[in-house]
C-alpha cells in the first residue's frame, strides 16, 4: 500500500505468522529502499516482499529493481506493466515474483513468463483495483492457470478468507484494513476516514495515475470529480502522448496522496477498498491478524 505500509507494520505482520510487502515507491532517494530491506532483515528472518510498478510511468523502475535484487527480499510483487525483466532478474537471484493481474489474458501472460504466483486483483480491491468481481475472476483463473492464485480485494474477516480459499485461492492479499492499525503512520484523519466511511463511499478515479484507482469519496473528491477532464481524455486517446502523460499523472498523483496521507489538508484523496465496511476502530496489527486467522 503506497505510503501506508512501513517497516514496523511488516515486522509486526511477520511476527504474527503472515508475510507482508512495502511498495518500492515509498522510498524516493537512492539507497533508501535497500536500507529498508536491510533494516527489516536485521529484525526478523521471516520472508517478506517489495511491491514494484514495472511500467514506464515509474521513472525509478531500474534503480528500484537493482536495489531489490541486491538486497534480496523473499519476493517481488509486480503491477501495471510487463514483468518479464523483473522475473528474469529475480529468478537469477533466488527471488520469487508474484504478479498482479486483472483478467485471464494477463494471468496467462505472466504465467508464460514464469511468475511464481498470480495475484487476482478483483473489483473490490483498494488502490489500483480490478475490473471483475471475484465470483467471475477467480473461477476463470483457477480453471485455466497452473500457477498458484492469490485472491486480492475485499478481505476484512475470517469468513472472507475462508470463502477465498474455497474458491481455489492458494492465499489472500489484504491491504485496506491495515490502514487502521496502530503501527501505521498515516494521519489520524486518514485512519478515522477508514473507520467512519463504508463500502458505499468507495468510488473509482483515473485522476491519480491514469489507471482505475479505488478511493474514499471525500468532499474534496466530490468537488473535483472522479472522471478524467477534457485534457486528460485527449491525452489518453493519443498513443504518442499517453505514456508520457501517465508518467506525469503518476508523479502528480503520488504527491497528492502523500499530502493526503500525512498532512492536515482539505484536499484529501485517500486510497481504500470496500473492506472499510468492516473496520470499526484502530487496533494493533496482532489483533487484526488474529481476527483473520482464528
Amino acid at each position: 500500500m503506497f505510503l501506508v505500509s512501513n517497516e514496523e507494520m511488516v515486522v509486526a505482520a511477520l511476527e504474527c505468522g503472515i508475510t507482508a510487502a512495502i511498495p518500492a515507491a515509498n522510498y524516493r532517494k537512492k539507497g533508501e529502499l535497500a536500507r529498508a530491506i536491510a533494516n527489516i532483515k536485521a529484525k526478523t528472518d521471516k520472508p517478506f516482499g517489495i511491491n514494484l510498478v514495472v511500467n514506464k510511468s515509474n521513472t525509478r523502475y531500474k534503480q528500484q529493481l537493482s536495489e531489490i535484487i541486491n538486497a534480496k527480499p523473499a519476493f517481488i510483487i509486480t503491477s501495471l506493466g510487463n514483468p518479464k525483466q523483473a522475473i528474469e532478474m529475480a529468478h537469477a537471484n533466488g527471488i520469487k515474483v508474484f504478479c498482479d493481474v486483472v483478467d485471464l489474458k494477463f494471468a496467462q501472460k505472466v504465467e508464460s513468463l514464469g511468475a511464481d504466483a498470480i495475484i487476482a486483483v478483483n473489483s473490490k480491491a483498494g488502490g489500483h483495483s480490478g475490473i471483475f468481481p471475484p465470483e467471475k475472476l477467480m473461477p476463470e483463473l483457477v480453471d485455466n492457470c497452473h500457477t498458484p492464485i492469490i485472491y486480492a480485494g475485499g478481505i476484512a474477516r475470517k469468513q472472507d478468507v475462508d470463502k477465498a480459499l474455497e474458491m481455489g485461492a492458494a492465499g489472500v492479499s489484504i491491504g485496506t484494513i491495515f490502514i487502521a492499525s496502530e503501527e501505521c503512520k498515516v494521519s489520524d484523519e486518514y485512519k478515522k476516514a477508514v473507520v467512519e466511511y463504508g463500502a458505499k463511499d468507495i468510488v473509482m478515479t483515473r485522476k491519480l495515475s491514469g489507471s482505475p484507482t479505488a478511493v474514499i469519496n471525500t468532499p474534496y473528491l466530490q468537488q473535483i470529480g472522479n472522471k478524467p477532464n477534457i485534457w486528460e481524455r485527449l491525452v489518453n486517446g493519443n498513443s504518442a502522448l499517453k505514456k508520457f502523460a501517465k508518467s506525469v499523472m503518476m508523479k502528480a498523483g503520488m504527491k497528492k496522496l502523500y499530502n493526503s496521507a500525512f498532512k492536515a489538508t482539505y484536499k484529501t484523496v485517500w486510497c481504500a477498498g470496500v473492506s472499510i465496511e468492516h473496520v470499526h476502530k484502530v487496533r494493533p496489527i496482532r489483533e487484526i491478524i488474529a481476527d483473520l486467522t482464528e
